[in-house]
């Protein structure tokens, strides 16, 4: 194993076998053959090459005619993978009618880079078609959970300490709405990262007819489903950096989740659990424990997805008009990232799918700070007697007394006199459940508007 992609015991934790798949040599390979096949065709409609020999480049653009142990050869020998791939292309179409050289018009004005680029672009459409399908399950699986729960109260938390109440549902809608910019942020992107390369050497089509040229390279990207480029980007990588940093942000969405899971299923606060399964996160050693096992590979993948869009944004920094160097970075990195973000996203939709809620926890800890946790609604309370600052400083030196006595903070603000409420004006404000806020409206609006997102 050099990768978590080709490892049989990780390949389906920290990757996808859909996604590696996508990044593998043979479906890279295919790309370059689906390019070369699409490239013979559209010349041969415009008359840059006969048709006769678009017909025998395009018969021997199948993958199984391939000679495995040749294109590794060749490419531990020439440097890159296209040439060995277009050498074997050249040779059957030669060989199919000898003599009449049609394998001499494979590859016609193109470059390199060209192919290598345009594959790449194939392969993020694959996989970003992953990403969508993942974050739609994501979106559903929240818009469910924060319908479900958008009346159960618990405690919000600030710098890990009790805040003041919310619900459950205001706290996973914050995280829908997030999930539904990703996805408005995937649909704007796809113009820009599903592109068609071809330019020929320095990016000027010079080997094509003037006249045709750009015609071609339209006619090319519309066979291929990419997007025709403004102009070349054989050393401009901010698409494929773009892409990077999207998948980034994306898995450390998940992340974010990941994280409040965690801290939400410690034994001491238990309000909600991953999924149950069968020695699901089990210890070696303590029988007792449930670890967040899908917690952890999702902070794993998207801590990893981080460094590696680094990387990505470091290939920008490309020479001239053809790198040396950044661009094999991408070879690099691109596989593993892409991999690991949909292993973060399929983990975050299972987790979301059977994720366990315990509303009789969170009341019962929004009851163990005995009114603390309405503190500010008690400041506000009577704020407008006093002014805000001096009802802060009141209210806190008997939070603090409540705390130190372990009595109810309602019956210490009854006994001080200047409070000024009587028994049932602080029961009610130290009433979780009074100071819920706009918790439910808001997350209606957000269901209500990715509701919108999903329809159109």
């Amino acid at each position: 194993m050099t990768s978590v992609t080709d490892s049989v015991i990780f390949g389906n934790i920290l990757s996808t076998p859909e996604c590696a798949a996508i990044w593998s040599d043979k479906t890279r390979t295919k790309y370059y053959l689906d390019f070369e096949a699409s490239l013979a065709k559209v010349q041969a409609d415009l008359g840059i090459i006969p048709e006769e020999a678009a017909a025998a480049i395009c018969a021997h653009c199948r993958l199984e005619l391939y000679d495995w142990d040749e294109l590794r050869t060749q490419t531990e020998r020439i440097g890159y993978p296209v040439l060995p791939v277009v050498k074997q292309l050249v040779k059957m179409a030669n060989e199919s009618a000898p003599g009449k050289n049609l394998g001499g018009w494979a590859h016609w004005g193109a470059t390199t880079q060209d192919v290598t680029d345009t594959a790449t672009s194939l392969q993020l459409r694959d996989t970003f078609a992953l990403v969508s399908s993942s974050l739609d399950t994501i979106v559903n699986h929240l818009r469910t959970l924060a319908e479900k729960h958008k009346h159960t109260p618990m405690a919000a938390r600030s710098n890990l300490q009790q805040a003041v109440p919310q619900t459950l549902g205001f706290k996973l809608a914050r995280l829908l709405s997030t999930f539904a910019r990703h996805r408005t942020r995937l649909c704007s992107l796809q113009s820009r990262i599903f592109l068609l390369e071809f330019s020929g050497a320095a990016g000027t089509l010079a080997t094509l007819p003037s006249a045709l040229a750009l015609n071609c390279q339209s006619r090319l990207a519309a066979a291929l489903s990419l997007t025709v480029p403004q102009i070349a980007w054989h050393t401009e990588r901010d698409n494929i950096a773009e892409a990077g940093s999207f998948l980034a942000l994306l898995s450390s969405t998940c992340a974010k989740f990941a994280t409040d899971v965690s801290l939400l299923m410690q034994t001491e606060i238990d309000e909600v659990r991953e999924p149950y399964g069968p020695e699901r996160g089990s210890s070696s050693t303590m029988p007792q424990k449930r670890n967040p096992i899908g917690s952890a590979y999702v902070a794993a993948c998207a801590a990893t997805a981080r460094q590696l869009s680094s990387a990505l944004l470091g290939a920008v920094v490309a020479d001239h008009e053809r790198s040396t160097g950044p661009c094999e970075v991408e070879w690099i990195v691109l596989p593993q990232l892409c991999c690991l973000a949909h292993a973060a996203l399929r983990h975050t939709a299972d987790m979301l799918a059977g994720l366990e809620v315990r509303p009789d926890a969170m009341a019962h800890n929004l009851e163990i700070t005995a009114g603390g946790v309405v503190s500010e609604a008690v400041m506000m309370g009577v704020a407008e007697r006093m002014g805000r600052q001096v009802a802060h400083d009141l209210v806190y030196e008997l939070c603090a007394k409540a705390r130190e006595e372990a009595r109810p903070l309602a019956e210490v603000l009854v006994e001080d006199g200047r409070v000024g409420l009587s028994k049932e004006e602080a029961e009610r404000l130290c009433d979780p459940e009074n100071y819920l806020g706009l918790s439910v409206e808001m997350t209606e609006r957000v269901l209500r508007e990715t509701a919108e997102m999903t329809r159109s």
